[in-house]
């Protein structure tokens, strides 16, 4: 059973008195699933969230450990430029040829062996002069330099001890050799702050990546609550507790729950109409039935001719009743769609043959296209045009044309009309105003019930060219 067949069950039930929907017993088999789950939409909304969050997060906090490593580097550097500068200025070439020193540098590691901050001084053909804080170590002098820029770069010269080297080439004045000036520091504290920053950033964004996947698995959470409340709702519309769904909704769930709620006023509708068209027919059948008993029980002698004619009431009425039924069946059916301009032809020549003597002209537009089935529309403009050939005094014209999205067929005959008093009566089930010819009275009624289902309009008019009755049949079209 289908949700709408369960739906349209507890209706019936309802309206029909019953206290509850009927539920399955131990023995019946669970109720089947026609939905395919696909996985949770909540889990599916918060994965991609989260994935984002930590991409976003690693590669924003990959970016800034690159510029805070390199402001720490840089400062790092500014440092060992600025001690080197120190030394260069207070430098000058002694008695012996040699670099020496106008004043003492200020730092006092120079003067702590193995304290991890060092300079040296060397030049071709003498031996390095160092700090004491080198004791018998040397730093490595590599390749000359012939700018005047400062260089900096690590170095492995220590094995206990990685170095940052800061060197400059210079001549001295007074003196014809060319100098090289380096001053040496341990990594140790360089390395100890960019650990301490990377430990700072990757705990922040930690707690900023989990606070962001935590917000937002709350707002996955309050945003489907809508959802939640709305199953809820249809499943107490589905036990019957609910006749429609209530409760404000925001402005992106209220759409579907006024058309959810307009699916079950038109199942509602529907499933009204079958019982009173079931009622109907009964009723109709009942009548003829009756007769025909009455007739075999008093033992009439035309008995055959009484059941051949009542026969052919029922018949009527049930074909009545089917049209109706396999109209309401189709109805809202977005692939309904006719021709309208082959439909009045076949229905031309099927009236031709059956009323040789009358003439049937059709004109008009021949591209439109109605929302409505063919068979159905086959039926409606059968009725109107037999009629018009039964009632009429010979000649019937048909015309199709277009008019504000509809498409309208106009039925006109020579005969003598219906007086406007009569013209709503006549679409009653069971009216006829010529008693004199076969029938049952339920042309018009069939058209005007069909035509409605399909949201088009039947009307009874006075033709001017012909004289007699003009019947406006309007359905929707396509274009």
């Amino acid at each position: 059973m289908t949700l709408w067949g369960g739906l349209f069950d507890t209706w019936a039930a309802r309206r029909d008195g019953a206290a509850a929907p009927v539920q399955p017993g131990p023995g019946d088999p669970p109720p089947r699933s026609y939905v395919r789950v696909t996985g949770s939409l909540s889990r599916r909304m918060i994965l991609i969230a989260a994935v984002w969050i930590l991409l976003l997060l690693s590669g924003g906090g990959y970016a800034l450990d690159r510029v805070l490593t390199s402001a720490i580097t840089r400062n790092f550097d500014d440092q060992l430029d600025y001690l080197l500068t120190s030394m260069i200025v207070t430098a000058e070439i002694g008695s012996d040829g040699e670099v020496v020193f106008n004043r003492n540098l200020g730092d006092q590691r120079f003067l702590e062996p193995g304290s991890g901050l060092y300079w040296q001084v060397s030049g071709k053909g003498y031996e390095p002069f160092p700090s004491r804080s080198l004791w018998d170590r040397k730093l490595p002098e590599g390749d000359p330099h012939h700018d005047k820029e400062v260089h900096t770069y690590d170095s492995n010269a220590f094995s206990d001890e990685k170095l940052r080297i800061a060197e400059r080439d210079l001549t001295l004045p007074g003196s014809p050799v060319r100098w090289r000036f380096q001053v040496a520091e341990s990594t140790d504290v360089l390395d100890a702050q960019i650990l301490a920053l990377r430990r700072t950033l990757v705990r922040s964004f930690l707690l900023l990546g989990l606070g962001l996947i935590v917000m937002a698995a709350l707002q996955t959470w309050y945003g489907l609550l809508p959802l939640r409340k709305l199953r809820y709702a249809i499943a107490r519309l589905r036990s019957g507790e609910a006749a429609r769904l209530e409760g404000a909704m925001p402005a992106e769930v209220a759409p579907m729950v006024e058309e959810l709620n307009a699916l079950v006023e038109h199942n509602d509708r529907q499933a009204e109409e079958a019982r009173r068209h079931a009622g109907n027919l009964a009723h109709a059948l009942k009548t003829p039935l009756t007769v025909i008993m009455n007739a075999a029980a008093a033992g009439q002698d035309d008995l055959a001719g009484t059941v051949i004619r009542e026969a052919r009431t029922m018949r009527r009425q049930v074909d009545h009743h089917l049209a109706r039924a396999r109209a309401v069946g189709r109805r809202g059916s977005a692939h309904s769609r006719a021709e309208v301009w082959p439909s009045v032809e076949a229905v031309e020549r099927a009236v031709s043959r059956l009323y040789p003597n009358v003439r049937v002209d059709v004109d008009g537009a021949r591209d439109l296209i109605a929302r409505i089935e063919r068979q159905d529309l086959d039926e409606i403009l059968g009725n109107l045009v037999e009629n018009a050939a039964k009632y009429g005094g010979g000649s019937v014209f048909v015309t199709v044309r277009a008019d504000m999205g509809f498409a309208e067929i106009l039925v006109e005959d020579d005969g003598v009309g219906i007086p406007e008093a009569d013209r709503q009566r006549i679409f009653d089930r069971g009216v006829r105003l010529d008693s004199g010819k076969p029938g049952t009275g339920l042309g018009l009624a069939i058209v005007r019930d069909v035509a409605e289902i399909y949201e088009g309009t039947v009307t009874l008019e006075e033709s001017e060219d012909l004289g007699g009755l003009l019947v406006r049949l309007r359905l929707p079209a396509f274009g």
